[in-house]
């Protein structure tokens, strides 16, 4: 496939003139022409770039690339290494932000309901990048952290009394603590995020509604994967998703 049709084509897919971001989405670095192999992953760290040259990729697509907004501009230090490692080895990085995350079918929170059984009725917060879902039968917080668990394959942090009755879940995928106050006002028992910062837990015991911080990466694994293998189902591509471990 040709690099600058699969630019334009996931640019369309994803919608990027959408959002106003902290990072350029779409082709980051710049690489070979040819793209048959895609290998995709969370963030593009230097052993995500390792690992996808010794598989022999001519593209990587990943969610948090490079260049973020008020970061240092001179290419030094790791900066360098990462952008050598692509550079040298002539390698495409294409990375998407917010547009991943917000995809109605593909992206992060989309991918993340689905896999937890929840079925999406409502947004929230900018570009409605949160979602809502009302669940079939009400749980306790403790069993909605257990299928939490067991879902994502990690511990999730969990702010809330554990018998508390479960029946409006908010979620948004990341490093998305800011929208707890949206959560709230949208109606939810419980928001589930990536991360947690230090008011979030006094915001959730002051409101009674339960906060589950489940790991900024373990909750951003599924989009970059389902975009990964909506391309190769498309265009042939051949696809590797490559998981660098991050207990974060």
């Amino acid at each position: 496939m040709d690099r600058n049709d699969l630019e334009l084509y996931l640019n369309n897919l994803l919608q990027t003139p959408r959002f106003r971001d902290y990072c350029p989405n779409g082709l980051q670095v710049q690489g070979r022409r040819r793209v048959e192999k895609l290998a995709t992953g969370v963030t593009a760290s230097l052993a995500f770039v390792e690992a996808a040259i010794e598989w022999g990729a001519d593209a990587l697509l990943v969610h948090h690339g490079y260049f973020w907004k008020n970061e240092a501009a001179p290419i030094v230090g790791q900066k360098h290494r990462r952008l050598r490692a692509l550079l040298v080895n002539d390698i495409n990085l294409f990375a998407y932000h917010l547009p991943l995350d917000s995809h109605p079918e593909l992206g992060n929170n989309a991918q993340l309901g689905e896999r937890l059984n929840w079925i999406p009725d409502g947004r929230f917060g900018e570009n409605d990048i949160g979602w809502l879902a009302t669940l079939p039968m009400p749980v306790t917080l403790e069993g909605l952290s257990a299928q939490v668990q067991n879902a994502l394959g990690r511990t999730p942090l969990v702010i809330g009394e554990h018998d508390r009755t479960i029946r409006r879940v908010a979620w948004c995928t990341g490093a998305a603590q800011g929208y707890f106050d949206a959560a709230i006002a949208a109606g939810a028992d419980v928001y589930l995020s990536g991360e947690i910062s230090e008011p979030t837990t006094h915001l959730a015991r002051e409101s009674g509604v339960a906060y589950i911080a489940a790991g900024h990466h373990a909750s951003e694994r599924y989009g970059v994967q389902a975009v990964g293998s909506h391309l190769a189902d498309e265009f042939g591509l051949e696809h590797l998703f490559i998981d660098i471990d991050n207990p974060v």
